[in-house]
């Protein structure tokens, strides 16, 4: 398509927060496909929880929020959480007729005309008043580098393709990383692996107790301060900490969970400790976490000199059109949900004071 289509919101992605974000649309007044439109790169619905590994099921997920107006009953725990919250994603779509058009990606955002922003697609271009940009961190994953890494003959692989432990079976794996997805990875493979090592930058914080609410701020105040400031931001579980439940319990008076600092290199045979300490491997495993994806963004100059993009609330401050959700402190799955019903308030402030006032 070659024509420009006209919208007063464009929607980027239909996770968490881009669906949010729609849901308040349509409630307060807003038609999908005349007022606004949702564009999404993957293939269905599910957001980046339809590609989850198969072995994360439905009862290992922590702290998935419901979406607004609609609630996740009677699911299975067993269930893999790909099908499980691909499949309540996809009711909700339906049920609130939110449109939502895929597979498209967006190329470019940048400065139209009429003081419009210009949103160029594989299915086109959309004009539009508004821009909410919902686009998460799966497709970005984090790859360190390190002295050596090209000469590892084993392999090497992200969180992002991990599919299961199985096809570790009989390895000596590596994992690298601090975080859930770390500590999941270590405690699935230890039955199947011939050996496995846990190795992070920073000795890994595990926390006791309920995370109870003011807990919850304090965390996300400090991902918020970071945006704030136009710094790259760090995910919310970043400062919470790893909750000490029964599974960590155990892998920690097993050995699975006896962490090692980070190595100084790779090998052809494995990783290596400047001290001469070395461990075989036949993997490793990076579960290294992800950055936002907003290179799309690019053309509307909005990163700052720290590497990120300033954010107040979800509004970007070098351009008050552009909402940011599910970024740095709305990252979490209720903060998503929060993230989508502010920038929804904002963008129709905005939208009414742009209104031409009659004669």
């Amino acid at each position: 398509m070659n024509h420009t289509r006209e919208v007063e919101v464009v929607v980027i992605g239909a996770g968490q927060a881009g669906l949010a974000a729609a849901h308040h649309l349509r409630r307060t007044g807003f038609e999908p496909e005349r007022d606004f439109v949702v564009l999404d790169h993957s293939p269905g619905p599910g957001g980046a929880w339809q590609f989850r590994w198969p072995s994360l099921t439905y009862g290992k997920v922590h702290g998935m929020h419901a979406l607004p107006g609609m609630e996740l009953t009677g699911a299975d725990p067993a269930r893999p959480s790909a099908e499980v919250i691909g499949e309540y994603f996809a009711a909700y779509e339906e049920t609130f007729d939110l449109r939502v058009r895929r597979p498209v990606d967006v190329r470019a955002v940048r400065e139209g005309t009429g003081g419009r922003l210009l949103v160029e697609t594989s299915d086109g271009a959309w004009s539009t008043r508004a821009l909410i940009n919902a686009t998460g961190t799966w497709d970005r994953p984090f790859w360190p580098r390190y002295p050596g890494q090209e000469t590892f003959r084993g392999r090497q692989m992200h969180t992002a393709r991990y599919a299961g432990p199985e096809e570790f079976a009989g390895q000596r794996v590596v994992v690298v990383g601090g975080g859930a997805s770390g500590t999941q990875h270590l405690l699935e493979l230890a039955p199947y692996a011939a050996a496995t090592t846990w190795v992070t930058r920073r000795p890994p914080v595990f926390r006791e107790g309920p995370f109870d609410e003011n807990a919850g701020r304090a965390a996300v105040a400090l991902v918020e301060e970071r945006v704030r400031r136009g710094l790259p931001p760090k995910s919310v579980v970043s400062v919470t900490g790893l909750p000490l439940n029964d599974a960590i319990r155990a892998g920690l008076e097993s050995g699975v969970l006896d962490r090692l600092p980070m190595f100084d290199r790779i090998t052809e045979e494995g990783v290596e400790w400047a001290d001469g300490r070395r461990v075989a491997a036949d993997v490793i495993l990076w579960a290294t976490g992800f950055r936002p994806v907003i290179d799309h963004l690019a053309p509307l100059r909005l990163r700052e000199a720290g590497g990120g993009i300033r954010v107040e609330a979800t509004r970007a401050v070098a351009d008050p059109r552009v909402h940011l959700v599910g970024y740095g402190p709305s990252a979490s799955t209720i903060g998503a949900n929060r993230a989508g019903r502010a920038a929804v308030r904002d963008i129709r402030r905005l939208l009414a004071e742009q209104e031409p006032v009659a004669a």
